[in-house]
């Protein structure tokens, strides 16, 4: 696996846990989903994530979008 998928996976993982704690705890997490959504317009834009930084210090191998 490499970072792109990697960035992706952990994206859909954080907003399919926000829905789940949306429905049986707040409607606040919504936010949680927000942030995820702002995050990935913000890489797609600029190039840079957060999360593929993190990746990339522990090992997983680069692929074409963050590199």
């Amino acid at each position: 696996m490499n970072i792109d998928r990697a960035v992706l996976a952990f994206a859909g993982t954080m907003i399919l846990a926000s829905v789940a704690l949306v429905y049986f705890v707040s409607p606040w997490w919504l936010l949680l989903t927000a942030f995820v959504g702002v995050n990935l317009l913000q890489s797609s834009v600029t190039g840079f994530c957060p999360t593929a930084v993190v990746l990339r210090k522990l090992g997983v191998s680069s692929g074409s979008a963050f590199k």
